[in-house]
């Protein structure tokens, strides 16, 4: 920010080395040294980030609004755009959905607290005392 932002408070956020505006052919020359730099491929492009941003920022958990207001735009349409889903997020999706089913069906086939007191109680009903008349408990007297 500080080499290329103006210093005034309406300036421009980027500005070529001279501090005029800034030209598609400076930052061109800029990009191919940065790129070559930390060995991105030759056709990578800049705007390739923002697809990424995008895919990462919704696997994180962003929702679609939030990314639209990250990236600045107004429809879910041109969000959408710059999302991609890949095979690994695809099985991710899947395992996590395998595990909540899982979930929910161990859930229903335990008892709950009020269906455990219950058949405690039926096995208690169910102990009868010689003697005694049917249905009474072995605690009644």
């Amino acid at each position: 920010m500080k080499w290329f932002a103006e210093k005034e408070r309406n300036g421009l956020l980027f500005v070529g080395e001279k501090g005029a505006p800034f030209r598609r052919s400076f930052f061109g020359r800029k990009w191919r040294r940065a790129r070559a730099k930390v060995g991105f491929p030759d056709d990578f492009r800049l705007y390739d980030l923002r697809h990424t941003g995008h895919t990462l920022s919704t696997q994180s958990g962003a929702t679609l609004k939030d990314t639209m207001v990250r990236a600045g735009q107004s429809s879910e349409r041109a969000a959408l755009i710059y999302q991609h889903s890949k095979l690994d997020r695809q099985k991710e999706i899947a395992a996590a959905l395998d595990a909540r089913v899982r979930a929910h069906r161990e859930a229903a086939q335990s008892p709950s607290g009020t269906q455990r007191a219950r058949e405690a109680q039926r096995g208690l009903d169910n102990k009868q005392a010689p003697g005694r008349w049917p249905g009474a408990s072995v605690w009644s007297g």
